[in-house]
């Protein structure tokens, strides 16, 4: 018989599970992520150590989602880039339109090459993860809107095709 500690993370299954369930629905799934050093994703976009990503069809190509990692490219602010998260750095799935999903426990920060001790864990969920209803009854909605959108880059002017008939 397998005790607790030698089976298998649950958050991989719930992660593609919730991630279906947003497909299913005409919903668009967002993961909220720490983002360390184990973490490959745009630095630029990182706000309190913390990123949020559309992993939705229509924003990613070659989308994984794996017991250890999820994986895909992306475009940001237009220029294609390779992301890779450890699921255990996958703090929350939600919808962005309703604000449904799941937030998991804060994993433990990597220790810094410089040997440097981790932060204190607060038990005060991660900012991302507020505002997220944990799904556990059918037909709740979380009641407060959608959740802010991923932060923006400064916008740069791009060219714009004219259709001339």
């Amino acid at each position: 018989m397998m005790n607790a500690l030698e089976s298998t993370s649950t958050r991989p299954y719930l992660v593609r599970a919730l991630y279906e369930w947003c497909t299913d629905n005409g919903l668009t799934p967002y993961v909220a992520v720490l983002a360390d050093d184990t973490v490959k994703v745009p630095r630029e976009y990182v706000q309190n150590g913390e990123i949020v990503l559309n992993i939705s069809v229509d924003a990613t190509s070659g989308l994984k989602l794996s017991n250890e990692f999820i994986e895909f490219k992306a475009r940001f602010a237009g220029v294609a880039r390779e992301i890779v998260v450890p699921m255990d750095r996958v703090i929350a799935i939600y919808a962005r339109e309703s604000g449904q999903g799941m937030a998991f426990p804060a994993p433990v920060p990597v220790v810094s090459d410089d040997g440097a001790p981790p932060p204190e864990l607060s038990d005060e969920p991660p900012p991302a993860a507020k505002g997220i209803q944990l799904v556990t009854q059918p037909g709740t909605s979380s009641g407060d809107g959608l959740p802010p959108e991923p932060p923006q880059p400064a916008k740069r002017k791009r060219p714009a095709l004219k259709r001339i008939k």
